[in-house]
């Protein structure tokens, strides 16, 4: 399964920048709708995405895919 890393990425933006980083901002400042989001940070939810989208994250965080998505084993 495929796993977005949203929620840590902020944390580390946030702990780095030392200010609070809002998914509305993060939205803002990428064009990833903010319920798009959401649902990437929902690990119980399936979420499709574009590279588009994969891209403009990863240029807001300054880091590369593997650092948004990672695959975890699943048990099935």
């Amino acid at each position: 399964m495929i796993r977005f890393r949203i929620k840590e990425l902020i944390a580390e933006k946030e702990f780095s920048e030392r200010r609070k980083i809002t998914l509305q901002e993060v939205a803002e400042a990428t064009g990833v709708n903010r319920t798009a989001l959401s649902k990437m940070m929902n690990p119980t939810y399936e979420y499709s995405t574009t590279t588009k989208a994969i891209n403009a994250l990863c240029k807001y965080f300054a880091c590369t895919v593997g650092d948004v998505i990672v695959y975890v084993q699943d048990d099935m």
